[in-house]
């Protein structure tokens, strides 16, 4: 079978789409594919075929996609990603947009030589790197939509890049490190140049005129380096002395301030020795380190960042005047929409007519569809995969699902476990520590060696900085938090993974939880004259008029009658069941109590609820809260880690009893209230234990709340996602050991780091005190240690 000369793809056996390219008729898989390489070769760009070092896209744009292009020359619309930049005839409009296709150089040349052609269109760059495009056009001789479609006539895809607020702030702070370490970075590059010629002083004789000349070249280059690229040091141990703390910038700081003035002095005075290179490599180093920490952040935010981009731009609103294209950010409460099959829903809301497969992986991480109808509540970002829908909007954009998982994230990180707070302390103690140590050192070779003091103090300020000490824990946990939210589990406080390593006793709920919280009918048997359809289908006439659970069990089940009953004079009985008069007979279903049945007509097993007319038993219903599949295994991989496992239930029925046997759990407490189940908490851990609760109800809340880590299903009530400390995205259980997995990879990368940073500094030390040790080495060895701990912490996020 032949490939695609456009895109590569194999081409169908009898397709007829070709197109002659060089003399040689090249076969093309679709339609598509044939249109984009005769645009090509109709512009006159034959030699990106020559160039190009991967297969293009395939080129497939329905028209009704580049119809839809025309929305973003929608002023609502554009405003959230075109900046506007001249006035009058020199009015311009920058914008920043997301290629898809993007496979090569060749790929960027193509797009750039094809869109040039535009009239009225002033500047375009394209990154194959990041797969952007920057554009700037006059906005009165061309339109946006215009620019869209010269992409998609030559097989590329270009969206608005939005920028995240998050997004917006570590691009500002990445271009200034940029700045400063480009600064630093070519500073220290010439300052070594003299300082070369200032050692060959040691080997051959040079003449003072010439020292004295490359000791204020030096001062001059060293100078923008230690105002502008060492500022955040400054800034940093400014904040940290007005708290009264020791960080790591009040030693970085003392180290650099105390090497300039001298090293400026000897230069002004001509007495003494310059150390502007050690200097200058400290602050490149020591940026590089901090860039390289700003990277590892970045990781927990990218998930945030992505959903984000999620969202379509536009929706289709339905009004009394029929269907109208409008900017999703527009929509209100109550604005009724449609979203056609294979499209991304632009809100959350209601479903009020159709059904459909929805892919909600975006949410919850998992790639199988689920069936939504009437009256099922939906989320922006997710996939309508088979069906036209109409959905009744119930949240705005800022208050969806989508906003509050971004919320969640930025709040992720904000409590420091005690594993951090035990580092932030040891950092400041070793500060501390330093310092004395520092001017004990100065103290000695005063009297021994002076010219030597200030040199040596400053080596053993430099080389043994907490860096790296100070990178152990944070690096760590934000990269283990952006793989758990990669995975579909959402942290809400940061403590959760150093108790996931500490815990002995999983404690959980049992209905929503270890159930799937559905109660549905596994059986219908007849103990009377009539048919198991018969006594269904009664069963279902009575049972329509309430709203309990068992009554939407009933609901659910199919009948093979052909006519459903009605019911009349229905009336629920509360805490016991339903009756009322169907053709004239009058019917209940409800309890064995209730219908005061003996011993030996009840079921030993399950939920049983018994059918009766005005004389006789006519059938028995058994019903059950299905377990979840990965239950099971949950319970016991977790004893099999050696952790007690507990399951804690308002429900008092003999369910609970069967779940527990059928998990085999060590321990069941049943019939409790939401305060019951806080007291057992606190009763559990007045005798040392750890726990971690998992739960889905508004009563368990407060043991939520209460417990040393606490995980909520995402199916589960707001009250309890509020106050649990993390949320399973996919009410997937076996998450759970997945977390814990990596909780302990986490502190064993927390403890290697620790160990590196403090056994280098003991190592570093005495060869610092002891002058053997010179300030730039130092340096250089200070921030191969902190890139050492960034690169091992960054393993987390595999």
């Amino acid at each position: 079978m032949n490939a695609c000369f456009h895109c590569g793809e194999p081409v169908p056996a009898g397709s007829h789409y070709a197109l002659e390219i060089k003399g040689i008729v090249q076969p093309m898989c679709c339609p598509g594919c044939q249109a984009v390489a005769e645009t090509i070769m109709e512009c006159g760009l034959s030699s990106y075929y020559e160039h190009r070092t991967a297969p293009g896209i395939k080129g497939e744009l329905v028209p009704q996609e580049l119809a839809a292009l025309t929305h973003y020359d929608l002023t609502e619309v554009q405003q959230d990603f075109v900046t506007d930049s001249g006035t009058g005839s020199h009015r311009m409009r920058e914008i920043l947009l997301s290629v898809e296709g993007l496979t090569c150089a060749a790929c960027a040349w193509l797009i750039e030589r094809h869109l040039t052609g535009l009239a009225g269109l002033h500047y375009i760059n394209v990154n194959t790197t990041t797969h952007r495009a920057r554009i700037k056009w006059d906005p009165d001789r061309l339109a946006l939509s215009d620019i869209l479609k010269g992409f998609a006539k030559i097989g590329y895809r270009a969206y608005p890049f939005q920028t995240h607020t998050q997004e917006a702030l570590y691009a500002k702070e990445v271009r200034s490190y940029m700045f400063r370490l480009a600064l630093a970075g070519l500073g220290s590059m010439q300052v070594m140049m003299c300082a070369v010629a200032l050692y060959m002083d040691l080997f051959i004789s040079v003449e003072d005129e010439f020292m004295v000349y490359f000791k204020w070249i030096s001062l001059l280059l060293s100078t923008p380096i230690m105002i502008y690229s060492a500022q955040p040091f400054y800034v940093g141990a400014w904040r940290s002395l007005k708290q009264g703390h020791l960080s790591m910038d009040v030693s970085v700081s003392l180290a650099l301030i105390g090497a300039f003035v001298a090293s400026m002095w000897a230069t002004v005075f001509n007495t003494g020795e310059v150390y502007f290179d050690s200097i200058t490599m400290f602050v490149f180093f020591l940026l590089l380190g901090r860039f390289l920490e700003l990277r590892a952040r970045r990781k927990a935010s990218e998930s945030s960042s992505n959903l984000a981009r999620l969202v379509p731009i536009m929706a289709t609103r339905i009004d009394e005047d029929g269907e109208h294209e409008v900017a999703a950010k527009m929509l209100q409460v109550g604005d009724r929409i449609r979203v056609l099959a294979g499209t991304t829903l632009p809100a959350d809301g209601l479903i009020v007519e159709g059904q459909a497969s929805l892919n909600e992986s975006m949410l919850t991480g998992e790639q199988l569809p689920l069936l939504k109808q009437v009256g099922d509540s939906v989320y922006a970002g997710t996939i309508n995969t088979d069906a036209p829908l109409q959905i009744r909007v119930s949240h705005r954009i800022e208050e969806s699902r989508i906003a509050q998982i971004m919320r969640l994230q930025d709040h992720a990180l904000d409590d420091k476990p005690a594993i951090a707070q035990m580092a932030d302390q040891l950092s400041r103690h070793f500060i501390l520590v330093l310092l004395i140590i520092a001017a004990a050192v100065w103290t000695f070779w005063h009297f021994h060696q002076p010219e030597q003091a200030f040199w040596v103090t400053l080596a053993v300020l430099v080389a043994t900085c907490p860096c790296a000490l100070s990178l152990a824990t944070p690096t760590a946990l934000t990269s283990a938090t952006a793989n758990l939210t990669r995975n579909g589990i959402l942290l809400r406080r940061g403590h959760v993974l150093d108790v996931l390593t500490k815990a002995n006793r999983i404690v959980m709920d049992k209905t929503g939880t270890l159930t799937t919280g559905n109660i549905s009918l596994i059986s219908t048997t007849a103990l009377a004259e009539l048919s198991e359809a018969q006594c269904l289908s009664i069963a279902r006439a009575l049972e329509a008029y309430s709203e309990h659970p068992i009554a939407r069990a009933f609901r659910s089940k199919a009948t093979d009658e052909a006519v459903l009953l009605a019911a009349s004079e229905v009336t629920p009985v509360i805490g016991h069941g339903i009756q009322g008069k169907i053709a004239g007979q009058h019917y209940r279903i409800g309890s064995a109590r209730w219908l005061s049945l003996p011993a030996g007509q009840t079921a030993s097993q399950g939920l049983a609820i018994y059918l009766a007319d005005e004389s006789r038993l006519l059938a028995r219903f058994i019903l059950a809260d299905t377990l979840r599949p990965d239950a099971r295994a949950l319970i016991q991989a977790f004893k099999a880690a050696g952790l007690q496992t507990t399951i804690l239930t308002g429900d008092s029925s003999a369910q609970a009893d069967e779940v527990a046997r059928e998990l085999g759990v060590d321990e069941l407490v049943k019939g409790v209230s939401p305060d019951g189940k806080l007291a057992y908490l606190r009763a559990r851990e007045a005798q040392g234990d750890i726990s971690i609760m998992v739960g889905d109800g508004i009563n368990d809340a407060p043991v939520l709340a209460g417990a040393h880590a606490s995980f909520a299903m995402a199916g589960g009530t707001d009250l309890a996602k509020n106050s649990a400390d993390a949320i399973l995205l996919a009410d997937d259980l076996s998450r759970l050991l997945e977390a814990r997995t990596l909780a302990i990879r986490t502190r064993k990368i927390i403890q290697e780091n620790f160990a590196w940073s403090i056994g280098y500094n003991l190592l570093v030390l005495p060869l610092a005190a002891s002058g053997w040790l010179p300030p730039y080495v130092a340096a250089a060895g200070m921030s191969l240690s902190s890139l050492i701990v960034v690169t091992n912490s960054m393993r987390l996020n595999r």
